[in-house]
């Protein structure tokens, strides 16, 4: 990877601005439609945007299309989910409501060399977040 490609690891948050299209969004598209960087989506980060705009009874198919056009949607296996399972109890010690898919998103993070794209505040002080936030 050259200086000028980047990897990034679109979190829910990132991709919900993105698709409503707010100035937040603009700056995840920015990211996300540069042919120069890497961008990648865990499978569990596509399940809870699917839930997200199922829930909102809003046809989820173009948001899948979406996602899948402009990033690698990566699986979890076995190692991501010790790895996670070690990182969630860790952080839980100070941020209580820390989720799971979080803890996932870190280890995909740490192992791909990547930075996890969001404005979720619970990433908030992690040397792998690129904080984004609504203005």
């Amino acid at each position: 990877m050259t200086e000028a490609e980047k990897k990034f690891i679109v979190d829910s948050w990132a991709w919900i601005e993105y698709f409503e299209g707010s100035q937040t969004g603009k700056k995840v598209a920015d990211i996300v439609e540069d042919e120069k960087n890497t961008v990648i989506c865990s499978s569990l980060t596509l399940a809870e945007i699917v839930s997200k705009f199922a829930r909102k009874q809003m046809d989820f198919k173009e948001v899948v299309y979406g996602i899948t056009s402009l990033s690698r949607v990566i699986e979890v296996d076995e190692l991501m989910a010790v790895s996670a399972g070690e990182i969630h109890a860790s952080v839980r010690k100070y941020i209580k409501d820390f989720g799971l898919v979080d803890a996932f998103l870190l280890s995909i993070a740490r192992s791909s060399h990547a930075k996890i794209l969001t404005g979720d505040p619970h990433f908030k002080g992690f040397p792998e977040a690129t904080m984004l936030f609504t203005k």
